[in-house]
């Protein structure tokens, strides 16, 4: 049995994530919490600077899950892409919020994309950025595509750009 060089186990599947990862339990549902919450949104982007239209960008927020036990998947985000690559997010922060730590990990999935990518969200008037174990590895002039900036009160807009010089840093884990 011969196979085709270059196609692997995580080779894109088409454009239809919308539909096939609906299943199961609705991730983007209002959060069931006692603890304040803050929005994130923003704009998924490719490297030509377009929006993606079919992106799912999951996230896990280690300080909410004890806080969301009545949430269906406590800690647990899954949101699509609009049509226009806008997401948003709602995130329970528990008091005390843990400084210098993302709010929220997160797996970006979209179209083109051989294999989903991490990264991490921190909160821009967080006042252990500085501390921060994770963002001190990151180069000092791409540490702003991690940090989510204050836009009002409980809102904060960042931005995921799949490529270029404004490419979001993306991890890869051992």
């Amino acid at each position: 049995m011969t196979t085709k060089q270059g196609i692997t186990t995580s080779q894109t599947i088409g454009p239809f994530s919308h539909e096939a990862w609906r299943w199961g339990v609705d991730a983007t549902a209002k959060v069931d919490s006692d603890a304040p919450t803050i929005h994130i949104s923003g704009v998924i982007r490719d490297g030509d600077g377009k929006a993606i239209d079919d992106a799912v960008i999951e996230a896990w927020l280690p300080d909410a899950t004890n806080a969301e036990q009545r949430h269906a998947m406590p800690g647990f985000r899954r949101v699509p892409s609009d049509d226009v690559g806008g997401y948003r997010f709602e995130v329970s922060m528990p008091a005390p919020a843990t400084q210098g730590k993302p709010v929220m990990y997160v797996t970006v999935f979209a179209r083109g994309l051989v294999k989903h990518q991490f990264c991490a969200v921190f909160l821009a008037d967080d006042t252990g950025l500085a501390a921060s174990e994770i963002l001190t590895q990151v180069p000092q002039a791409r540490r702003a595509t991690l940090i989510a900036e204050k836009l009002a009160e409980r809102e904060y807009r960042w931005d995921i750009w799949m490529q270029t010089e404004k490419e979001t840093v993306f991890f890869d884990y051992e």
